[in-house]
């Protein structure tokens, strides 16, 4: 059975009789969260760029291409004052007959943090979503990177984050790498691999024949090209990404996807052919896209989660200088009415069965299952 905590007392909100405004301290702030939607509001991401921590998954282009491919339904609960962000929580509502309805902030996301700039608490934001998700007969509300101190309870996991300080110039940036990683950067470059900075649907077509190759190497379907599709026509093509692809002698052979809004950039999806890995081109994808948002003003560069246990994947990440921190999931369960745990299921049984099947059936079952996964 999984461990549950009672939710009285846990949030960082005052006791309030039901007759209260739902959600809003009122002996703390007359600013109210409302749910919203990024689609309804216009001027969204400016708005959200006047937070000094706002991210490119709390734009309206990741919860775009989240409808457009699985129909998932936003709910950004948000407080403002003029035109000035208070709070932000972005919720999606994801609903399937088979693993039924729930929220999450936000899926296929890492992190997405609530933003606070005021007197709204970021336990008043989570208690507001979680009351709407009892409206709304969800099965759980999960929201990926709150601060622990905002709940009083175990997180239902945790994850290895990782942040690059771009700030010193691309000298101070590569002389902070390890050695392992300089010395891979420089044999990739004398080996004659050649990367490129792209937006176009060809440079995504290209990451994605390299990206089933590696998920059928991790045992686990690739997602739809529909998905990747959408993520150029409503990211890539409008300036909030790129891809970086890796040739050696004009074969593809390593590729990355990168996302940015405001000072921050995300790297996204990786993806190599293991024929190659000899050449380390991937050091040198990520090199490039450093230095690319170094010379673009961007102040940081967030590498995703990473599983506790995978040590390699930390290492490579910690490689290039990158600050290791801890991602907080929690999980509100409205049968127990509580917060549970849960484990990492980035690896199992399943992966070894996966691995054996042809790719052409890999892709299918991608493109049917990831409508009813988060």
């Amino acid at each position: 059975m999984l461990p549950s905590v009672s939710m009285s007392g846990l949030l960082e909100t005052e006791p309030r009789a039901r007759s209260t405004p739902p959600f809003v301290n009122p002996s703390r702030t007359s600013v109210q969260a409302q749910p919203t939607s990024p689609f309804v509001e216009p001027h969204w991401d400016d708005l959200v760029r006047t937070n000094p921590r706002g991210c490119f998954f709390h734009g309206a282009a990741w919860p775009t291409v989240l409808r457009n491919t699985y129909g998932h339904t936003p709910y950004y609960f948000l407080a403002r004052e003029g035109n000035q962000l208070v709070a932000l929580l972005p919720v999606l509502e994801v609903s399937s007959p088979i693993t039924g309805r729930r929220g999450v902030s936000l899926p296929f996301t890492d992190e997405c943090p609530p933003l606070i700039s005021g007197p709204v608490t970021a336990g008043a934001l989570l208690q507001q979503a979680i009351e709407f998700g009892r409206s709304r007969k969800w099965r759980y509300f999960e929201c990926r990177g709150i601060e622990r101190s905002a709940i009083a309870a175990p997180p239902s996991i945790s994850f290895c984050g990782h942040h690059l300080e771009l700030a010193g110039g691309e000298d101070r940036l590569f002389a902070d790498f390890d050695s392992s990683v300089r010395r891979a950067i420089r044999k990739a470059e004398k080996a004659g691999v050649q990367v490129e900075v792209a937006n176009t649907l060809d440079a995504i077509q290209t990451f994605y024949a390299l990206h089933c190759k590696t998920r059928k190497r991790h045992g686990l379907p690739p997602q739809s090209f529909l998905f990747f599709r959408q993520i150029q026509e409503h990211i890539l093509s409008r300036g909030q990404g790129f891809v970086v692809l890796g040739r050696f002698e004009g074969r593809p052979i390593a590729a990355a996807v990168f996302f940015h809004l405001g000072s921050q950039a995300i790297y996204k999806y990786g993806a190599s052919d293991p024929a190659f890995l000899h050449l380390r081109a991937n050091d040198l994808v990520m090199w490039k896209a450093i230095r690319w948002h170094s010379r673009g003003g961007y102040t940081s560069l967030h590498f995703g989660r990473t599983s506790t246990g995978n040590e390699g994947l930390r290492r490579f990440k910690r490689g290039f200088g990158a600050a290791e921190d801890t991602i907080h999931y929690f999980r509100f369960d409205y049968r127990r009415n509580s917060f549970v745990t849960s484990r990492d299921r980035a690896q199992g049984g399943l992966n070894a069965v996966f691995g054996l099947l042809p790719l052409r059936l890999l892709r299918m079952m991608g493109s049917v299952m990831y409508k009813h996964l988060s």
